[in-house]
């Protein structure tokens, strides 16, 4: 996932992270250092799957601009059906193939493809209602690439069997301007984590 870090107070980057839960729990990811990419934090990614629950059998999922995978292989491990990985940066990209492949000695029950690809470029030729669950963490200094992401995610997220779509943005950003991108959709879980805020919106059914 990524994260901007304020120029002149950038902090030193953890060299691996690990997943959290389901079949590859306490493996660990390795994290290059690159400017603006952090991996999300074990606190963030222990709620987020608390939210969801522990078992996302027979989700199809997106994670895009995927940095380290956290997201993403997070999800693999608790046997989403298919996990998606968009990543633009060559070195990230190749970095998620790296850790797939090293974590392939205990296979996970899903599907997992990771793509070199701009991410608005790959929503924009996804069917309406095509995955269940969606996350989104774009650079935080690239507000409208954020904007544009939630509001396609919008309409190709279909959580109606679980899932929904997960936003991480800046705390200098209200959760007001978040939910007036998704029409028809509500924040049914959220949290401030320092300069993060988190938010997994559900579609409503009334």
């Amino acid at each position: 996932m990524n994260k901007t870090v304020t120029p002149g107070k950038r902090s030193e980057l953890p060299k691996r992270v690990r997943i959290i839960g389901g079949t590859w729990r306490s493996r660990l990811l390795s994290v290059i250092d690159l400017p603006g990419l952090r991996p999300s934090t074990d606190r963030i990614r222990e709620t987020l799957f608390n939210w969801l629950g522990q078992d996302l059998t027979g989700l199809r999922c997106l994670d895009l601009f995927a940095g380290t995978g956290a997201l993403g292989f997070e999800a693999a491990s608790r046997d989403a059906e298919v996990v998606v990985m968009i990543e633009r940066n060559k070195k990230a990209h190749a970095n998620l193939l790296v850790n797939f492949k090293l974590l392939q000695s205990s296979p996970a029950s899903g599907l997992v493809e990771i793509l070199q690809q701009e991410s608005l470029e790959f929503l924009s030729h996804q069917p309406n209602l095509s995955s269940h669950l969606i996350f989104i963490d774009p650079p935080f200094q690239e507000s409208a690439l954020l904007d544009q992401a939630v509001i396609q995610a919008g309409r190709i997220c279909d959580d109606s069997s679980g899932g929904g779509i997960y936003i991480e943005f800046p705390s200098s950003r209200t959760l007001g301007e978040i939910e007036a991108l998704l029409p028809g959709w509500y924040c049914g879980k959220y949290l401030e984590a320092g300069q993060v805020k988190a938010c997994l919106f559900r579609g409503r059914r009334d």
